[in-house]
């Protein structure tokens, strides 16, 4: 009984983060429990459960006697986020680069056609598939705290990897620098691949804080 209770909350967790990520759930007011819960035909069990947990994922914030509130998105969190990917990422790529099988190289591959093949005008499938073909480059170093903590710094990033690629011209971009990431991993070229993430991913930050400033 406790696996299906999990295996559901895990799916209740999924829907409500995809909701979150899509701008589909309010910043400003309480979440309605009793209302999502009814949507979704589930107990409010489940559903508290995976509201606690992406409140772990710095998603949703609690307040005593007002429920779950969006979290919503910020400079200083943007910051934050983004200076810790800078942090690990990387190196943890390069490092994966250089251990990988091939197994490993065929499962970045197919991410990245996963990822290239997303529709613009589905701005969560893009999100979902970027942070899939990143924590794919890391994966294969088999560490398994770092392979997580990138993990979640991917999903923290998914809003802002939404707004950052609303401008129809960043999506071309995008694409030639995930491009040049996936044919650095497969050569194997640990040192160019790490030069490339941080300048990806400093770029990316960059671009956010001209869009936060010009808000």
């Amino acid at each position: 009984m406790s696996i299906v209770v999990r295996t559901l909350s895990e799916r209740v967790f999924e829907i409500v983060r995809e909701r979150i990520v899509a701008g589909r759930l309010p910043v400003s007011t309480a979440i309605r429990q009793d209302a999502l819960a009814a949507e979704l035909g589930i107990s409010k069990i489940p559903l508290r459960e995976a509201l606690a947990r992406l409140e772990q994922e710095g998603l949703l914030t609690s307040h005593a006697n007002r429920g779950y509130f969006v979290r919503p998105m910020s400079t200083d969190q943007a910051e934050e986020i983004y200076a810790l990917r800078l942090a690990i990422e990387p190196a943890a790529a390069a490092y994966a680069a250089t251990v990988a099988q091939d197994a490993d190289r065929a499962a970045v591959t197919d991410a990245f056609v996963r990822l290239d093949s997303a529709a613009h005008e589905n701005l969560l499938e893009v999100a979902i598939r970027n942070r899939d073909f990143h924590v794919a480059l890391v994966r294969p170093g088999q560490r398994l705290l770092t392979t997580q903590l990138v993990e979640r710094l991917a999903v923290l990033s998914e809003r802002y990897v939404i707004a950052h690629l609303e401008p129809a011209e960043r999506e071309s971009r995008a694409h030639r620098e995930h491009s040049e990431l996936l044919n650095a991993f497969l050569a194997r070229d640990g040192a160019r691949l790490e030069t490339m993430l941080i300048g990806h991913i400093g770029a990316t930050l960059d671009d956010l804080r001209d869009q936060f400033q010009a808000n």
